[in-house]
């Protein structure tokens, strides 16, 4: 069984498809999994790994982790562009999460003036004004919409909450204008006997309708990079990905950054 990808707090610098020398930040434990989605493509494995033992990581122990980093890394002369949390599960889930961007930020001020704080988020917390305030204050809020189809999004990013409500999310996130950058996943498999595909043309219509919407400043198409948890994802082509930018960008003016 696939499981979590990360075993400490600060993990990094690696080099992201999408933000180039990233120095990652994993507020959930370092030997299990909680995520408000399920996703059949989670790098990280399915939640059914469970939350492991060690619990979530302190505001303080967060802060000193990075400072050491991030101190190391700078009297080494190493480069970084961003600071991203990410990590097992959804980094907003942290009940601190608002204190721990404040220090984020100014120790990336403290060594790192250059580099960028970015978060990659499911956006299933933007009802939370702490989490929101937080996000505002970051340079890169990255929120994921992998469909606009309720049937498609429960099928693919399988959310916990039996309530959940796509098009509220959609409303949200639309709050944050550009100041928002949408991230998708494309890809196509099956689970449980359902077909999933988000690549569809009624799929992509309903992602363009949902983006006009929004009107964030990027939206991110990527695809399958790692092994996925549900074994029947499929990566799709960078032929395929680039048809699909093009037609978005078309429709709705809006840059897209294609990461095959």
């Amino acid at each position: 069984m696939q499981t979590v990808l990360f075993h400490s707090t600060i993990f990094g610098p690696i080099h992201s498809r999408r933000l180039g020398s990233s120095l990652g930040v994993n507020l959930m434990p370092d030997d299990g999994k909680i995520c408000s989605f399920d996703c059949l493509y989670c790098e990280a494995g399915f939640n059914a790994q469970g939350p492991g033992n060690s619990g979530l990581p302190s505001r303080e122990s967060v802060a000193a982790d990075l400072e050491a980093k991030l101190k190391e890394m700078s009297a080494e002369g190493k480069p970084l562009d961003v600071i991203t949390f990410s990590g097992n599960g959804e980094p907003t889930l942290h009940p601190d999460f608002e204190g721990i961007v404040e220090d984020t930020i100014a120790l990336r001020d403290r060594y790192y003036p250059e580099a960028k704080v970015s978060v990659l988020s499911n956006a299933t917390r933007l009802a939370s004004q702490s989490v929101c305030r937080a996000l505002t204050r970051v340079d890169n809020n990255i929120l994921k919409l992998d469909s606009a189809i309720p049937e498609t999004v429960r099928l693919l990013d399988r959310p916990n909450d039996p309530a959940f409500d796509i098009d509220d999310v959609i409303r949200r996130i639309a709050t944050f204008g550009d100041r928002a950058i949408v991230q998708t996943m494309l890809t196509r498999g099956s689970h449980d006997g359902h077909s999933v595909d988000n690549t569809l043309p009624s799929e992509i219509d309903a992602l363009i309708e949902a983006y006009r919407r929004i009107g964030p400043r990027e939206i991110m198409l990527y695809t399958i990079d790692r092994p996925t948890p549900e074994g029947t994802m499929q990566r799709i082509s960078p032929a395929e990905l680039r048809a699909a930018a093009e037609r978005i960008t078309s429709a709705t003016g809006i840059p897209v950054q294609v990461t095959a």
